[in-house]
């Protein structure tokens, strides 16, 4: 098992386990950060049946009180009437701020959970069980929770840390392929922003980390997770250098809008995977990044089994993918702000970009 370490300014520090069969023995990580011996599990529909209801039963098996919620599957659980279902729930379940709540799902369930359990009461302990390689390296590390609206991906949240985090390789034994891609996009996208070394061993590596090769895996997780680690030690509310991590998201959650949030259409690493390659693109076309650089990230994007070019994920508008970025949240005053590149391993806030630019990527 590896562990990594999260802190902050303001941040409880609170700890991100990496191995397999971690939820085998939940109790042993959960069981002294519970003062009542109380908590909730809330996952989702499929995840209940899969991994939900067992892991109950083994918390109750060792004199724990538990509970399941199951929310339906996919992106519209994220939402206000997701959110005020969800509420009520807990409410019914008269949790008092001493108790927990368990997120164990994709990333809907960790947003989702993590926005309510900031909610409640004004805030209530929650435990991140990531269930997707994209949960696991990505957001349920760093404390922030949202819901989406329909204006756009992420509006509506709050940021509020998790107690623990504990990345079960073992349940992505069971994950669909194209979810494993999914995640991939994440990890590659960690090396791209932050580490040219681990950029260089993806590139040869992926496969096994595609096939769940066990020695890989766990390396790719948790290198993924320290380098977001380490920027949310720097930056816990986004205030500046924490804005990286968003590499490649400010076209990502632009094609997700215009696809209606359709997983089964595009799902999120495949649009953060298209979003890096035009991040690199639009580097290199402003002068940023090299030939070469570009080059590398779009082999690698496509070694992976994703996306990186437009048509491979739909026809969409240039000029409404535009009107969805200058609504996102990095836009300031109009002007269109990028994660952009000088290299691999070393990205950078660029604020004003001219839409031209980003008008030729996307054509």
């Amino acid at each position: 098992m590896k562990t990594i370490r999260v802190t902050g300014s303001g941040v409880v520090p609170y700890e991100v386990r990496v191995g397999r069969g971690l939820l085998a023995g939940a109790v042993g990580h959960i069981a002294p950060l519970l003062t009542h011996r109380r908590i909730t599990i809330v996952t989702d529909e499929t995840v209940a049946a899969l991994h939900g209801q067992a892991l109950a039963q083994s918390l109750r098996d060792q004199g724990l009180s538990a509970a399941v919620l199951a929310v339906p599957p996919g992106e519209s659980s994220k939402s206000f009437a997701g959110l005020e279902d969800l509420m009520g729930r807990l409410l019914d379940q008269r949790l008092d701020r001493k108790d927990l709540i368990l997120a164990l799902g994709g990333g809907v369930i960790g947003d989702l959970t993590g926005l309510a359990a900031a909610l409640y009461m004004r805030g209530i302990g929650f435990i991140q069980a990531p269930t997707t390689l994209l949960a696991q390296v990505d957001s349920s590390v760093g404390g922030k929770t949202a819901i989406d609206a329909p204006q756009g991906k992420n509006l509506i949240g709050a940021f509020h840390h998790p107690r623990l985090v504990l990345a079960d390789l073992a349940v992505l034994d069971t994950l669909p392929d194209r979810q494993m891609k999914s995640g991939m996009a994440e990890i590659l996208k960690a090396g791209m922003l932050g580490d040219p070394t681990f950029f260089g061993w993806l590139e040869t590596k992926a496969p096994a980390v595609l096939a769940r090769e066990p020695q890989a895996l766990e390396r790719a997780v948790a290198r993924a997770i320290e380098i977001k680690a380490a920027i949310v030690a720097e930056d816990p509310t986004e205030q500046g250098r924490r804005a990286l991590l968003n590499l490649g998201h400010t076209f990502a959650h632009a094609f997700e809008a215009e696809a209606g949030y359709d997983e089964g259409a595009l799902m999120h690493g495949e649009a953060v995977a298209l979003g890096c390659a035009l991040a690199f693109r639009l580097s290199a076309r402003l002068g940023l990044c090299g030939p070469e650089d570009l080059a590398r990230v779009e082999r690698a994007v496509a070694a992976s089994g994703l996306p990186t070019e437009v048509a491979q994920v739909g026809d969409f508008d240039p000029d409404r993918l535009l009107a969805r970025m200058a609504g996102d949240k990095k836009a300031e005053g109009g002007q269109l702000n990028f994660v952009l590149a000088r290299g691999i391993g070393q990205a950078e806030v660029v604020r004003g970009v001219d839409p031209v630019e980003v008008r030729r990527v996307l054509a």
